[in-house]
């Protein structure tokens, strides 16, 4: 597999969000601002994703994280323009931290009662030899011993999975919003729907505290250690210091050490033989897939490591894909009935790597088996279907899909190594009538001083309608010239000390704003 060095970030503007972006844009709109409850007498609407990888993952939580990976990727097209992408993330946080977002840890209590009668295709998530009397993964057995019953799902001694995703959502809602809200307080719903008072910070200090404490990982279900779970953990510290300039991942890189010693081993000819869905420290059993299979305990945790540990990655996913096969371009990929959050990210690595002859036999099977359509009364939402007869998109597979689809190689390095700025000096697109005018992109050239901004119909019911937004932080907003598609325009007029309104119609435009200090040519 041939790739490339991590592209450093632009000068130029990222490429404009295309319309399969500006389609699941437009659905995770939806999911995001249409009201449901959340609470413990209500229910989240069927679109939320919690069908998909049972008995581990089948829980509305991993629908909320995975959909606010997209926003940071998206941004890079749109620097000048948040509001969409924070409107999103604190409608993410506010289910996160409800009685559903916890509802696993709150309601899965003690011993499984049941782990005598699990289907058969749930054995393999379970060690042959306690198979009738061990809990399969996914329940959370909040109340086990040594720990109890801890009614806080987030300042518990497991149930990492809850906090560290948490957290990365809040470092996603802090990057898009270029507010300083880590010290702002968050309410938590717990066990029997106690309310629970913490802060981003507290919660990545506390983070920090385990990373330090346990060199193996924290646990997420009691009792087990998950290499995936632990890996996005990490992630979540690692976006906190980046944005913030601490160094609260000073330990993650331990963690790492440890998987690579405890957690994985090799044959004799250095192919991958093992690498653990989880290690239970009570049982002190390490469980690992058998033969071939055992690759798909690699592919969830890609997408966390990557940012993290670069080199190891890419190793692990060279030893994933020689295992499968799916490196191999003499195999038929229509052959294999391939996991589809698997292939999905292989498809995601080759991507974001730059891996261009893996990416392009991968996205070729992509298109024909996955089902990529319009949808919705105006044909203006966009997903895949990946063959499930279902109502609504699988939200937590599209998520990965659609990092492809909405980001240049090497975007998810970029917002953990190199953030897009959030200055507080350059011109801001605000009060965009969303979702009837959409942008595609929307960035400053602090050079020449020109905001150029992309629109298009995002409703196309409403396309030639009237439509207005605000340009602020402009240093004399009297003094600036508008082009709208390279003509000049007298559709706007200075709304305050350092704002404009620019008034025009919804459709496909392209609009330059030059601002004192430089033209546009």
């Amino acid at each position: 597999m041939s790739t490339r060095a991590v592209p450093p970030r632009e000068t130029t503007p990222a490429p404009a969000l295309n319309d399969r972006a500006l389609g699941w844009l437009r659905f995770i709109w939806d999911k995001a601002t249409t009201p449901d409850d959340w609470s413990d007498q209500g229910e989240p609407l069927p679109w939320w994703d919690r069908y998909t990888a049972p008995p581990m993952c089948s829980f509305p939580r991993f629908d909320v994280h995975n959909m606010a990976y997209v926003l940071p990727v998206m941004l890079e097209a749109t620097p000048a323009w948040r509001e969409v992408y924070t409107r999103i993330a604190d409608e993410l946080v506010r289910r996160y931290t409800s009685f559903w977002g916890a509802v696993d840890w709150c309601t899965l209590i003690g011993p499984d009662p049941g782990a005598d009668r699990y289907p058969p295709a749930w054995q393999a998530f379970i060690p042959e030899p306690l198979r009738g009397r061990y809990a399969v993964p996914g329940w959370t057995g909040n109340g086990i011993e040594p720990w109890g019953l801890q009614p806080d799902p987030c300042g518990a001694d497991g149930n990492v999975f809850y906090r560290g995703w948490l957290n990365l959502v809040l470092g996603i809602r802090r990057y898009v919003s270029a507010e300083a809200t880590e010290h702002q307080p968050i309410e938590i719903t717990g066990y029997q729907s106690r309310r629970f008072t913490w802060t981003h910070a507290r919660i990545a200090e506390f983070i920090s505290a385990q990373f330090r404490s346990r060199p193996q990982g924290p646990h997420c279900e009691n009792t087990k250690i998950w290499p995936f779970c632990v890996s996005a953990t990490g992630l979540g510290l690692k976006l906190y210091d980046a944005l913030l300039g601490t160094d609260l991942s000073e330990p993650v890189p331990r963690w790492f050490d440890y998987l690579r010693r405890h957690y994985m081993s090799l044959t004799r000819s250095g192919e991958l033989r093992t690498f653990a869905l989880y290690y239970d420290p009570i049982e002190e059993r390490l469980h690992s897939l058998p033969g071939p299979s055992v690759a798909h305990g690699v592919f969830p945790c890609l997408l966390y490591m990557y940012p993290q540990d670069r080199e190891f990655s890419l190793r692990i996913y060279e030893l994933a894909m020689r295992r499968l096969g799916w490196s191999d371009p003499d195999l038929s990929l229509g052959r294999l009935q391939a996991d589809p959050n698997h292939l999905s990210t292989a498809l995601w690595m080759a991507h974001e790597i730059e891996d261009t002859a893996t990416e392009e036999r991968l996205r070729d099977y992509v298109e024909r088996a996955y089902q990529p359509r319009f949808f919705g009364e105006e044909n203006d939402r966009f997903a895949f279907w990946f063959g499930y007869d279902s109502t609504w998109p699988r939200g937590q597979v599209n998520a990965i899909l659609m990092l492809v689809e909405s980001g240049s190689p090497g975007a998810w390095w970029r917002i953990f190594h190199q953030p897009v700025p959030a200055s507080t000096s350059e011109p801001r697109l605000r009060g965009v009538d969303y979702p009837g005018i959409g942008i595609r992109r929307a960035y400053n050239d602090m050079a020449r001083r020109v905001l150029t901004i992309e629109t298009t119909a995002a409703t196309p019911s409403r396309r030639g309608t009237p439509t207005s937004f605000t340009i602020d932080r402009l240093p004399a907003p009297a003094e600036v010239s508008v082009t709208v598609d390279d003509q000049d325009s007298a559709g706007w007029h200075v709304t305050g000390g350092d704002s404009l309104q620019i008034d025009l119609d919804i459709d496909d435009h392209r609009i330059q704003v030059a601002f004192p200090g430089g033209s546009s040519r």
